[in-house]
């Protein structure tokens, strides 16, 4: 049997190929849009996102660094540096992707919480729930303007 798709005998028939596999890629890219949750701890959201940012985790993790500390400021300096140094890269890390979320947040313009995601292009602020949220946003981008 002669496959009609040959490159041989149809020399476009690989770029028509590359085209099919593209539009499938693009249409699997939609499919599984990517899904962030800015919130947080007063404002929690149901379901999974691919990334949860949680605005107020800078505060949190300081006041696990500043818990219990003495009144003396030097005293004080040197409790949190024993802390940095003994949880070193666990802690650093922590605080360093909570800073991270934050500026992602506010690269986006995000207003108030809690704020659905899709893409990094689209947001719903104020719904509780992840799957109706995406729904919303899935319904919008399928309606013709």
């Amino acid at each position: 049997m002669l496959n009609l798709l040959s490159h041989s005998v149809f020399p476009w028939a690989r770029w028509l190929r590359v085209g099919v596999c593209a539009v499938l890629l693009a249409t699997t890219t939609v499919a599984a849009a990517e899904t962030w949750v800015v919130t947080d701890r007063h404002h929690s959201v149901s379901g999974t996102p691919d990334r949860l940012i949680e605005l107020d985790a800078p505060a949190r993790i300081e006041a696990e660094l500043s818990d219990r500390l003495p009144n003396d400021p030097e005293q004080a300096a040197a409790l949190v540096q024993q802390r940095l140094d003994r949880n070193d890269s666990v802690l650093q890390q922590r605080l360093s992707l909570a800073y991270q979320d934050v500026a992602d947040a506010q690269r986006l313009g995000i207003t108030q919480v809690p704020a659905v995601v899709v893409d990094q292009r689209y947001v719903v602020y104020g719904e509780h729930d992840l799957a109706r949220a995406v729904a919303r946003i899935k319904q919008y981008r399928e309606t013709p303007p």
